[in-house]
């Protein structure tokens, strides 16, 4: 935060705005309070896995996580935008000296601390889930308390991913405020979902179009360069084989999602740039 401020001090006023302006609303209340509600049902619900329960519950954890916050990023930016765009507070702010470059990044950079602060919360909650886990199951079973190693195993294998959810609801998050330099809420919120969808299918789209006809494989392959492939942050396959994420994924991925942002920031500094506010 100090740096933001030193760095970009008139996005970072735009961004401490955006903050204060998305706490106080009753979503991210209502947020909150469904994933909390959501991670103590996956640590006390029986899944009937034959002993792999805390798998399934890192899983539903990790996505239920993912899937709140990505919710929250596109609707802060599709609300914050377009409305303050259609409702001409943008145009009262860009009367100030503050640029329209600095709009738009400081918008972003607040919904992104937003965000942070929905992972710090919820992802500390479901830590401290997965590490009770084996204690849990061994009293339902009346088997001998598990050592604190392997809970502290568990929980370290949980934190790549939720830093890999929390990219993937950052790069959803900067499509969004692409989009809501032009778009309305509502269309925002449909494009968004749509590239969800189609962002978690890309390589099976991909893979199974290999043998049809050369237009449908082409338009497969075109799907797959520009809609951002999330399924680089998906973990299920990892976490049902017990295999902990490597660094080398992590990284790759963490640059991956830098510059699909980046991307996506330059696009809406273009749309943005020429957009009549009048």
């Amino acid at each position: 935060l100090l740096l933001q401020q030193g760095v970009a001090p008139r996005a970072s006023a735009v961004a401490h705005a955006t903050v204060k302006n998305e706490l106080a609303q009753p979503l991210f209340l209502v947020l909150m309070l469904l994933g909390l509600v959501a991670i103590v049902l996956y640590e006390f619900l029986p899944f009937n896995t034959f002993g792999e329960d805390i798998k399934l519950l890192k899983d539903c954890g990790i996505t239920t996580i993912m899937l709140l916050a990505a919710f929250q990023g596109v609707w802060s930016a599709s609300s914050s935008i377009s409305e303050e765009i259609e409702g001409k507070t943008a145009l009262t702010i860009l009367s100030k000296p503050i640029q329209r470059r600095s709009f738009v990044i400081g918008k972003f950079l607040g919904i992104f601390w937003v965000l942070m602060l929905m992972f710090v919360i919820l992802g500390t909650i479901e830590l401290i889930a997965v590490s009770y886990k084996p204690i849990y199951d061994g009293r339902e079973i009346s088997a001998e308390a598990p050592s604190w190693q392997l809970c502290h195993i568990e929980m370290v294998r949980t934190i790549p991913g939720l830093a890999m959810a929390f990219m993937q609801a950052v790069v959803l998050t900067a499509i969004s405020v692409a989009l809501a330099t032009r778009l309305p809420q509502l269309a925002n919120l449909a494009v968004c979902f749509a590239i969800y969808v189609v962002g978690n299918l890309t390589t099976s789209l991909v893979s199974s179009t290999q043998e049809g006809f050369e237009i449908v494989r082409f338009i497969a392959t075109l799907v797959a360069t520009i809609v951002p492939i999330l399924e680089h942050f998906s973990l299920q396959a990892a976490i049902d084989a017990g295999n902990p994420i490597t660094m080398s994924l992590l990284s790759g991925n963490l640059l991956y999602c830098l510059l699909y942002v980046l991307l996506a920031m330059f696009l809406a500094l273009l749309l943005f740039e020429d957009r009549d506010l009048a």
